[in-house]
C-alpha cells in the first residue's frame, strides 16, 4: 500500500551563525563551502563514520586522546551534526588501515583542525540518510527532521539504524554543507562528561600497559650506559637458567618470556652481563648558554626590522631554562606482532600513528602498507615522549617470536634519561626606550637545539632503537617546525605588542648529542617568559604598574579583553601581604591560537611557593567549557613544575636524573589553587587551548617572586639556590 503523501512539516529557520572554517553554518538551503584540509585529504565518508543496525555511530578520527579530553569534544561536534544523544556516538581509536590520516595531535589543533572536518562528514552523514527518508516517504528531504537519533515528519518516523543497511557511506564528501536542523537541544557549548574518566576513576583497563593479547609476551630492552656507548660483550651464559629468550642487533639488546617478573629480573642481569665502550660526549651542564651559543647555527631571520632610532636608552637582559623532561606519569610502552603472513600490527600511544609507521617501516625496509599501527591510550603525553620508541623496542623484540605478540615497557630509569627532552634555551633581549618609558626599538636574539626529532624527520626513522642496531642509523640534530607552522625556535618570538623597529632572530644548533624534540609549547615556553619578564623590568625602570605598561603598549582587543579580565579577577592592585607578591604573564600562543593571561601569588620567604593562578583566555568559540578549564589548569600546573622545580641533570657522559628523587616535580601539596575565566567570543573559530597557560605561567610566576622579594632570577627554574645566585649576583 502506497505511503499517503503527509502535510508540510512545521520546521523553523535557525541561525547559529560561525565563521568561515568554524564548526556549523545554519541556513535553510545547502551552504557551499571549502573541504577542511584533513577531510580533503581523506575524503570518504566511511573512513569517518559509520552506523550499526542498532543506531549506534562509530566516529573515526585521526586525533587521538592523551588525557586531554579531545574525543569528547569531537564526540559532541559529531553528535550535535548528526542529530543524536552522545551516548549513540562512539568514539573509536585512531588506526592507519581503518580511519583517516590527520597527522599529528599536537600544536593544540585538534579542534581547530579535526572539528570542522567531523562536523562537515557528520552533516553530510545525516543527509544522506534524511534523503533516504524522503525517498522511501515520497517527500521533499527538506520537510524530514532529525532529533535524538530519530528522522522523522510528523507521523512518519525511521532511525539511523533502521537505514543502516540502505545508505551508502563508501561515497567521497562534497563541497556542500547540508544545514544542521535547529529542532534539537544543542551539545556543543556544553560540559559534557568526558567520555575517558569513568574507566580510569574506577581503574579498569584502560591504558596499553593492560593491554592483554592471546599469547601475549613481555618484552624489556637494556638500555647503553649513556648516549655513546657500544656493545663490546655479551655473557649470554648467565641467562641459561632463564626460561626468557635473548635478543641482540648489534648493540640493541633485550629479553622475551611469558613471565612479566623473570623478564623483568632478566634484564637487570643482563646489565651485569654486559660490558660497554663509553666516551664523554656530552655538554657542561653548569654552561648551556655557551653550549647552546657554540654553533655551528641554522640562522633564522623571523622579523629582520629597521635600525633603532638613534634617541633613547638602552636595556638589556639575558634569559634561560634548561633541558626538561617530559616526566609522565607512568612509563611508555608498547606492543606488536609480527604476523604469519608477513604483516605488522602495532599498538602504540604515540601522538603521531602514521608518522610512527612510515618510520617503522623507514628502518626495516618494509612497505607501510604491510603495517597497521593503532592508538591505545597511555600516561599523558605533552609532545615527542617515549611512545614512539617503545613501540620499536616492540617490533624489534617480537621479530624473534612470529605469530607472538609483545609488550615492551620502559623502566622509570629509562623514561627520565633516554625519552627525547625539551631543548635547554637562552635569550638576549635589548630594548631602546624613550624618556617616558615606551618601547622605541625591540632586538630578540633566542638560541636553542631544534624541537622536532619525531619519527620520520630529517628523511630518517628518528626512533632510538635504530641508532644502536648492526646497522645503525646516524640521526642529525633535531629539526624545528618552519615557521607557517608554528615554528620551534622562534615559537612566540615575535611579541605581541605594537613595538617599532624590532628584530628577531632565532640560532638553532646543528650539532649536539643531546637528543631533544617536542615538548609542550617547544620554544613558546621560553620565549614567553623571557619577553613578558622583560616586560615587566621595562615597566619598572619606566616606573610604571606592569599591567597598565602592558596596555599601553597594546592594541589587540581581544588581548586587552583577557589581560583585564585577568587583573579583575586576581584583584590587580590590591595590596598584599609582606613576602607576597603578585606577577603577570600574557601572550597569545603561536601568534595566531588562544590568548591567555595568567595573574600568580606567590609566597616567598624560605621557599618559593605559588599560592593561587588566575587565568582568562580567549580560545573563540567553546566546544565544551570544563574541556576547556581542564586543559588550562593541567598546562598552568605543569608550567609551574618546571618554573620551580625541574631540571634534567648530566655529567659528561650519563644522565643523573634518571628518577623522582634528581628530577623532581611539583607535589600535590604544593599545587596552586587555580581559576579559570573563559573569555568567549562564539562568532569566532575554535582554537586549542592545551599550550596556552605554558608561557604566561612561567613569567607570571617569575614577575611575582621579583615583585615579593626585589630580586630578578632570570634563569630557570626558580630554586631557593638561584634565587641566591641572583641576589649574589653583581647586578644586584
Amino acid at each position: 500500500m502506497p505511503l499517503r503523501r503527509p502535510p508540510p512539516c512545521r520546521t523553523r529557520r535557525h541561525e547559529r551563525r560561525f565563521p568561515e572554517g568554524g564548526l556549523m553554518t545554519v541556513e535553510r538551503e545547502a551552504v557551499r563551502t571549502t573541504i577542511p584540509n584533513t577531510l580533503e585529504a581523506n575524503p570518504v565518508l566511511s573512513r569517518w563514520v559509520s552506523v550499526d543496525a542498532d543506531g549506534i555511530v562509530d566516529v573515526r578520527v585521526g586525533k587521538v586522546e592523551l588525557g586531554q579530553g579531545i574525543l569528547t569534544a569531537l564526540s559532541q561536534i559529531a553528535a550535535e551534526e548528526l542529530g543524536v544523544d552522545l551516548g549513540q556516538v562512539r568514539m573509536r581509536p585512531a588506526n592507519t588501515r581503518h580511519g583517516p590520516n590527520e597527522g599529528l595531535t599536537a600544536g593544540s589543533m585538534s579542534i581547530a583542525q579535526s572539528g570542522p572536518a567531523v562536523r562537515m562528514v557528520c552533516a553530510q552523514v545525516r543527509a544522506r540518510f534524511v534523503a533516504e527518508a524522503a525517498r522511501r516517504w515520497n517527500v521533499g528531504a527538506e520537510r524530514v527532521t532529525v532529533r535524538q537519533g530519530r528522522i522523522r515528519c510528523d507521523e512518519l518516523v525511521t532511525s539511523y539504524g533502521a537505514l543502516a543497511g540502505a545508505v551508502d557511506l563508501d561515497v567521497p564528501a562534497g563541497p556542500e554543507a547540508p544545514p544542521a536542523h535547529g529542532d534539537r537541544p544543542l551539545i556543543v557549548g556544553t560540559s559534557a562528561p568526558r567520555l575517558d574518566v569513568p574507566d580510569k576513576v574506577a581503574g579498569r583497563p584502560r591504558f596499553i600497559h593492560d593491554l592483554r593479547l592471546p599469547g601475549q609476551l613481555f618484552g624489556r630492552v637494556l638500555r647503553p650506559p649513556s648516549p655513546g656507548a657500544e656493545l663490546l660483550r655479551l655473557d649470554a651464559t648467565r641467562f641459561e637458567a632463564m626460561n626468557v629468550e635473548l635478543v641482540r642487533d648489534g648493540s640493541f639488546v633485550g629479553v622475551v618470556g611469558a613471565d612479566e617478573a623473570e623478564v623483568t629480573r632478566a634484564v637487570e642481569a643482563l646489565r651485569d652481563a654486559t660490558s660497554w665502550d663509553e666516551r664523554d660526549t656530552l655538554p657542561d651542564e653548569d654552561d648551556l648558554p655557551g653550549f647552546l651559543r657554540s654553533g655551528p647555527h641554522e640562522t633564522i631571520d623571523v622579523l629582520t626590522g629597521e635600525p633603532p632610532p638613534p634617541a633613547g636608552r638602552t636595556i638589556r637582559a639575558s634569559y634561560s631554562r634548561p633541558f626538561l623532561a617530559h616526566a609522565s606519569m607512568a612509563p611508555s610502552c608498547g606492543v606488536a606482532r609480527w604476523n604469519h603472513d608477513g604483516t605488522l600490527s602495532v599498538w602504540s600511544h604515540s601522538q603521531g600513528i602514521h608518522g610512527l609507521r612510515a618510520a617503522i617501516a623507514l628502518a626495516l625496509d618494509m612497505d607501510a602498507d604491510r603495517i597497521e599501527v593503532e592508538h591505545a591510550e597511555g600516561a599523558g603525553s605533552y609532545g615527542h615522549n617515549a611512545a614512539d620508541d617503545a613501540a620499536f623496542d616492540a617490533v624489534l623484540l617480537a621479530r624473534s617470536v612470529p605469530g607472538r605478540p609483545v609488550q615492551a615497557q620502559w623502566s622509570r630509569r629509562d623514561e627520565l634519561a633516554w625519552s627525547p627532552f625539551g631543548s635547554a634555551m637562552s635569550v638576549d633581549v635589548e630594548a631602546r626606550v624613550g624618556e617616558s618609558g615606551e618601547v622605541l626599538a625591540w632586538s630578540y636574539d633566542v638560541w636553542s637545539q631544534g624541537h622536532t626529532s619525531r619519527p620520520g624527520y630529517a628523511g630518517v626513522p628518528g626512533l632510538l632503537a635504530g641508532a644502536y642496531l648492526e646497522r645503525p642509523w646516524r640521526y642529525p640534530a633535531p629539526a624545528d617546525p618552519p615557521q607557517a607552522r608554528g615554528a620551534g625556535t622562534a615559537r612566540n618570538a615575535v611579541p605581541i605588542y605594537d613595538f617599532p623597529h624590532r628584530r628577531i632572530t632565532g640560532h638553532r644548533l646543528l650539532r649536539t648529542p643531546i637528543r631533544s624534540s617536542s615538548l609542550r609549547a617547544l620554544g613558546a615556553f621560553m620565549n614567553v617568559f623571557a619577553i613578558e619578564s622583560f616586560m615587566d623590568e621595562l615597566a619598572l625602570s619606566a616606573g610604571a604598574d606592569p599591567l597598565a605598561y602592558r596596555l599601553a603598549h597594546l592594541g589587540d582587543e581581544r588581548g586587552r579583553r583577557v589581560l583585564e579580565r585577568a587583573a579583575e579577577a586576581a584583584g590587580w592592585g590590591t595590596p598584599v601581604a609582606e613576602g607576597t607578591g603578585r606577577g603577570i604573564g600574557f601572550a597569545r600562543y603561536k601568534d595566531k591560537g588562544a590568548y591567555c593571561a595568567v595573574v600568580a601569588e606567590v609566597e616567598a620567604e624560605t621557599e618559593i611557593r605559588v599560592r593561587r593562578l588566575t587565568i582568562a583566555v580567549d580560545v573563540g568559540l567553546v566546544v565544551n567549557p570544563d574541556g576547556v578549564r581542564n586543559q588550562i589548569e593541567g598546562g598552568a600546573t605543569q608550567a609551574a613544575s618546571w618554573t620551580l622545580k625541574e631540571r634534567v641533570r648530566f655529567d659528561r657522559r650519563r644522565v643523573t636524573s634518571d628518577d623522582w628523587e634528581s628530577y623532581p616535580i611539583l607535589r600535590f601539596s604544593e599545587a596552586p589553587e587555580i581559576h579559570v575565566e573563559l573569555v568567549e567570543d562564539p562568532g569566532l573559530r575554535s582554537v586549542g587551548a592545551g599550550e596556552a597557560a605554558q608561557g604566561p605561567t612561567a613569567a607570571a610566576i617569575a614577575n611575582a617572586v621579583a615583585s615579593a622579594i626585589g630580586v630578578r632570577v632570570r634563569d630557570l627554574p626558580l630554586t631557593r639556590e638561584a634565587v641566591v645566585t641572583a641576589i649574589e649576583s653583581p647586578d644586584f
